[in-house]
This record gives C-alpha cells, structure tokens and sequence, in this order.
C-alpha cells in the first residue's frame, strides 16, 4: 500500500512513519510533504496514492486549501491537535483523525477503519469542516440566565455541575445543589460551552469535567460515572465516545 504523508512537523512525520513501519511492513511511504503548495504540485504529477496522512496546520496555510484547488481521490486520514468538538465533526463526516500526539492503538484503529471501509468511503464536505475549524477560535458562553419565580438570576458556566434532559426540559445544576430550568435544549449549550470544560456524554447529559467524582468500568466496555452532587444510573458514557472521552480527560 502506498501512503503520502503531509505533516510540516518533522519530528511528527518520522514518528508517524516509524510507527507505519512498525505495523505492516506492506506500507511504502512514497514522499512526506510540509506545504499546501507541495503537495498540490506534486498530485499534479504523480499517481494517486492509496491513503494519506494530512496535518490541518502546514507550513503555508490549512491543507484543507489543497481540497479546493485540486481533486483528491484518495482517503485522508488527518492528524490534528484540535479538540474534541472538531473531532466528533470529522467523526460526522466518515473522516478519520489522529490526535496528536499520536499513539501506536490510535494509528492501528484507524488503518483498521480504512481497509473495512476503502471500497465504500465517501466524499468529503471540505466547507464544513473549515468552518468547524474556524469555530476553535470561537467564544464561548460565559453565563445562562434562568428565571427564578418573578426574579433573574446569571450563573456562570463555570459554576455548572452538569446539563441534564428530562421529559422534554432541559435542567443546570449549579455546584452549590441547586437547579434550575434553562430555556435551551442540549444540543444548543453543547455548541456554546467551551468542549475543554464539558463533555456529552450520551443524549441526556453534559457534565463539566470539575464535577466528576469517581469513574467506574462499565458493562460493554462503557464508563459509568459518579459527580460530586449528582448521580444516576443511567450516568453513563455511551460506548460509541468513550475514546473521546478519555482523551477530553488527558488533554
């Protein structure tokens, strides 16, 4: 299998490389690139490799310039440092990532995702995610206001233990115990809290990562957590983002 690695790090690149070499000795990396401008002139004249690794951040401007200057047929496979509200975009649109920095598992996972999907991979919306990528410079809310009887009151998003749904109403527990209906659905605070501080962890909660307590190993390779002022049953990562979840926690 021939791979084009695009990566302006050098110390990243080897890695990578080292790394390819170390799991299937197949794997002919044909050139490693540092530039937008590399790479468009060098598709220009060569055959189209099998995979490619791209870094977001090259030396002359974001790869995902490259897509719209010229075609790229092959699957891409990115490397990128970006948190994990990209990453559950690129997830979206049946992209592979690496997060740096990269591990072996991570590496083999995603070569493993590519020989079962590389006869049915589909195209890539290159405006979504630039514009999921212009959104890392974001800024993100800072407080809710709620209603409290006839009164207003702001509690900072720092102060929040955890977002929760129930029956159609969306509740914040502040960390002082105290809840409150917030007039917005998860989905909607999800995309305007900061994805350092909170963590989806399945369709009915978003918890700040101050307020966890204790996590527990969980049936079907799940988590199952404990907070500090909350606790359920269903308190639980889902599966499918468990890997996120503990890199959300080791960033």
């Amino acid at each position: 299998m021939k791979v084009l690695i695009v990566e302006d790090e050098g110390i990243a690149a080897n890695r990578l490389i080292q790394l390819l070499d170390q799991l299937d000795n197949s794997i002919e990396v044909v050139e490693h690139l540092d530039s937008v401008k590399s790479v468009i002139e060098w598709f220009q004249t060569n055959p189209t490799p099998d995979l490619a690794f791209f870094d977001i951040q090259l030396a002359d401007g974001l790869s995902f310039e490259i897509f719209e200057q010229i075609e790229i047929s092959c699957p891409i496979i990115f490397t990128t440092a970006y948190d994990q509200y990209a990453i559950e975009a690129f997830k979206v649109n049946s992209i592979d990532y690496l997060l740096k920095p990269m591990m072996e598992a991570d590496l083999q996972r995603a070569l493993e995702k590519f020989n079962k999907q590389k006869e049915s991979i589909p195209s890539m919306d290159v405006a979504a995610l630039m514009h999921l990528i212009q959104q890392q410079n974001k800024s993100y809310k800072e407080r809710f206001v709620i209603k409290v009887g006839e009164h207003l009151k702001s509690v900072l998003a720092e102060e929040v233990e955890i977002f929760l749904s129930e029956n159609k109403t969306t509740y914040l527990l502040s960390k002082d115990c105290k809840r409150f209906i917030i007039d917005f659905t998860l989905d909607q605070i999800q995309e305007a809290v900061n994805p350092k501080s909170f963590f989806r962890i399945n369709r009915k909660y978003l918890i700040h990562i101050e307020g966890i307590k204790d996590i527990i190993s969980y049936s079907n390779s799940r988590l199952k957590l404990e907070l500090h002022h909350f606790n359920a049953d269903d308190l639980i990562v889902s599966r499918e983002k468990v890997v996120l979840f503990k890199k959300w926690l080791d960033r």
